[in-house]
């Protein structure tokens, strides 16, 4: 049966449907002029729209993969050190620092609000609503860069953090996109707050500082914490480019920075975070800056003493990361005050215009061995061959400031003050050679004399003759043995074998190991070894904390009558004559070291000058020493040359302030010491000789007993033979030309002894002073 609707298949008929496609549609073909025009449009748009919406949502999932997918990198090393910071004892006063990079970094309510407000005003006022990245901003700057000659920026401060943490500087598109990136994952890890603690501790600010509080220290020398409002507008101006806004550049960066800083306050304003009224007081007017100190963190004294720091911390165990830039907090034992007056002493006494004049200067606190001041020679950064050379850590010779270990170990022997040795000049070896007095009596007999007198004139034969009739070479031993019992190390070079040189201060020891040895006869015979570091500590707590050892070195009763013989050196008649205007009681001994013959006139030469003193509060040694130790200071160079001179002055003038203030302290009355004296027989022939052949041998000077100044100095005949040289232990700097230490050595009569040289290390050494064997 047929359909009866109109269309066949009996469906009613489809009106206005009259196309050729299926159904009556209308197509393409059946279509002319506008309207075919307007129906491809339609068509277009409609799969453009489909095309565009597939294409959003994949490069949606795409970005969104990539933002899961990418982890924060680990943050750029340099930007996460702190400055380790060092102290003096006080933990106020600051010596210096080691850096990577100046930074100290600060919690952020340590800085002030206002400052947080310059720097947003500064660098991004949508900081606190955007999302890490300012789109208006990026379409303000692009536009800014098209239209005119000037480049604008668009980085958030989340984008500079991030660039500054986890990037680099270089301008690439790859670089961007990352930037982009992460500022989104870094704002939605991190709070705000965060992310602004951590760019104010972060971002340069030019001289040297890294992040607010050593940006505050650097222009206005306070903490972050006290910054006024117009301070902070400044630092934050700043930020921008450093180099172009530093004010102590020139007088264009002063007028470009105050324009930067009348932007940052007035955008303060339109944030609402100042008002119009305070705005109106600050604008126009730049803060004070205080005047920028030319001054390097190792010029000066601080080079030598920062150096030591440094190799007393890696002593400790600390690691070369971790002193430049672990945040270390560290509190030496260095009196802020003592060190000032160290500084003035050895500038103010000693002859000026001396070129290669070095003076050395150490003082230890007794009974605890904190180094309370060091003065290491010349400036750090200066331009003489021995600038970095630490002469206060270096082995010199001595002289007659050795003899108070020869004076204990007579004492030890059971000897006592009021016995009398022989005196005369010359005074005979057993094995022929001859020590001879020099000075005033200079080849004159003193006969027999009291150990006190020896000491107070610093008499050479009546030593001598005391320390063979303890047994030769074991006296000699015993001497030796006494000198590291103070505080001398046993490596010191010239201190392994028994050369009766030793006696009268041919080995090589450094001013600071002498004021440690000098302050165990001040701690009453209690021996501590000196020591730097008092306490280290970080962020995590304390690291280190220094733990006061001492030990036993000598009997009280013995050390009380040491005592008072260098009292006696400190009178009118003794050779420290120029300390008595330290006007409280002291204690200490001259010393005049003479090398080899350095000048070709025949004679032997001085080559370093000492005094060595104490108080019951402190003991510093003083040395003056020519270039790197082998020049002579007595071929006119200086008008006096021996310890009683310059180095007693400069003692007494460093004392004198080091201790203003303290009380005056006494030393115990010296004990009678009822003891069975050692033998007194002649000393037999097994006496080990001076030194093996080498160069020529020196001798020591004592000091004249002498009211002026300008008195010769004794002088000792020299032996025949030359001493080994030995290059003492390294104390600095690889810069610089450390002096060289020869050890003692003279011939025996009628063989060659074998030679035997002491251990070479690097540092300042000089040719130890050979004694003239006794005659």
């Amino acid at each position: 049966m047929s359909s009866t609707r109109p269309g066949g298949n009996g469906a009613p008929p489809q009106l206005g449907r009259t196309g050729s496609g299926k159904g009556g549609k209308t197509k393409m073909r059946d279509l002319a002029g506008w309207a075919k025009a307007r129906h491809a449009a339609k068509k277009t748009l409609k799969w453009g729209a489909i095309i565009g919406l597939v294409t959003a949502v994949a490069g949606a999932i795409a970005v969104y993969i990539i933002y899961k997918s990418i982890d924060l990198p680990d943050p750029n090393r340099d930007f996460q050190t702190e400055k380790t910071t060092v102290f003096y004892s006080d933990g106020k006063h600051v010596l210096g620092g080691f850096a990577l990079q100046n930074r100290e970094s600060v919690e952020l309510d340590e800085v002030p609000v206002h400052m947080q407000d310059a720097v947003i005003s500064a660098e991004d006022q949508s900081f606190e609503t955007n999302q890490g990245l300012d789109p208006k901003g990026i379409v303000r700057a692009a536009w800014k860069n098209v239209s005119s000659e000037t480049e604008q920026g668009a980085s958030t401060i989340t984008q500079q953090y991030v660039k500054i943490l986890y990037l680099s500087s270089e301008r690439t598109w790859e670089r961007k996109i990352k930037e982009a990136f992460l500022a989104v994952k870094v704002q939605n890890t991190l709070s705000k707050d965060q992310i602004l603690e951590g760019y104010l501790n972060t971002i340069y600010y030019g001289r040297g500082a890294y992040g607010v509080q050593a940006a505050s220290q650097a222009y206005f020398r306070k903490d972050a914490k006290d910054l006024t409002i117009p301070e902070s507008a400044a630092l934050a101006s700043i930020i921008n480019s450093p180099g172009t806004f530093d004010p102590a550049v020139g007088k264009d960066n002063r007028q470009r920075l105050l324009e930067r800083y009348n932007y940052v306050i007035n955008g303060m304003v339109e944030l609402g975070r100042l008002g119009e009224a305070q705005a109106a007081k600050f604008e126009g007017q730049l803060p004070k800056f205080p005047e920028v100190e030319e001054q390097s963190e190792y010029g000066g004294q601080r080079g030598h003493l920062l150096t030591l720091v440094r190799e007393h911390l890696v002593a400790q165990g600390f690691a070369e990361e971790e002193i430049s830039g672990g945040g270390l907090q560290v509190v030496t034992t260095l009196d802020w005050q003592a060190q000032r007056a160290a500084g003035r002493a050895t500038r103010e006494v000693p002859p000026k215009g001396k070129e290669q004049l070095h003076v050395a200067l150490a003082s230890i606190e007794p009974g605890t061995g904190a180094l309370r001041a060091m003065i290491g020679g010349e400036d750090f950064l200066g331009e003489n061959p021995q600038a970095q050379v630490n002469f206060a850590t270096s082995p010199v010779p001595p002289g007659s400031a050795f003899k108070p270990f020869a004076l204990t170990a007579g004492l030890e022997s059971g000897f006592t003050l009021e016995d009398r040795f022989n005196g005369n000049s010359p005074y005979y070896l057993p094995n022929g050679e001859t020590i001879e007095n020099q000075g005033e009596n200079a080849g004159e007999s003193l006969g027999y004399i009291s150990l006190t007198t020896a000491t107070q004139e610093s008499v050479n034969t009546a030593y001598m003759d005391m320390v063979m009739k303890i047994g030769d070479s074991g006296g000699i031993q015993q001497v030796i043995d006494a000198s590291i019992d103070a505080g001398v190390p046993a490596s010191s070079p010239g201190l392994d074998k028994p050369f009766p040189s030793v006696v009268l201060g041919s080995a090589s020891v450094a001013p600071v190991e002498m004021a440690e040895s000098y302050g165990t006869f001040a701690a009453l015979g209690e021996q501590a070894s000196w020591y730097l570091i008092e306490k280290v500590s970080d962020a995590s707590g304390v690291r280190l904390e220094h733990k006061l050892e001492t030990e036993r070195a000598f009997d009280a009763d013995i050390v009380s009558n040491v005592t008072y013989a260098l009292q006696q050196v400190i009178t009118p008649e003794g050779t420290g004559y120029n300390a008595l205007e330290l006007e409280r009681p002291a204690a200490g001994k001259t010393g005049t070291a003479t090398g080899p013959d350095l000048d070709g006139d025949g004679e032997g030469d001085v080559v370093s000058s000492w005094f060595v003193g104490y108080t019951p509060q402190l003991s510093t040694a003083v040395m003056m020493v020519r270039g790197n130790s082998r020049k002579p200071l007595n071929d006119g160079y200086i008008d006096t040359f021996y310890g009683g001179g310059y180095p007693a002055m400069t003692w007494t003038r460093y004392m004198k302030a080091a201790l203003r203030g303290l009380p005056v302290e006494d030393f115990p009355d010296p004990a009678t010491l009822d003891r069975e004296p050692a033998t007194s027989t002649p000393p037999s022939t097994r006496l080990t000789p001076t030194a093996p052949t080498g160069e020529p041998s020196s001798s020591t000077t004592p000091e004249p007993p002498s009211s002026t100044a300008t008195n010769e100095p004794p002088t000792t005949t020299k032996p025949t033979t030359e001493p080994p040289t030995s290059d003492p232990p390294t104390s600095d700097p690889p810069t610089s030309d450390p002096p060289t230490s020869d050890p003692p050595t003279t011939d025996p009569p009628t063989s060659d002894p074998p030679t035997s040289d002491p251990p070479t290390t690097d540092p300042p050494t000089s040719d130890p002073p050979t004694t003239d064997p006794p005659t």
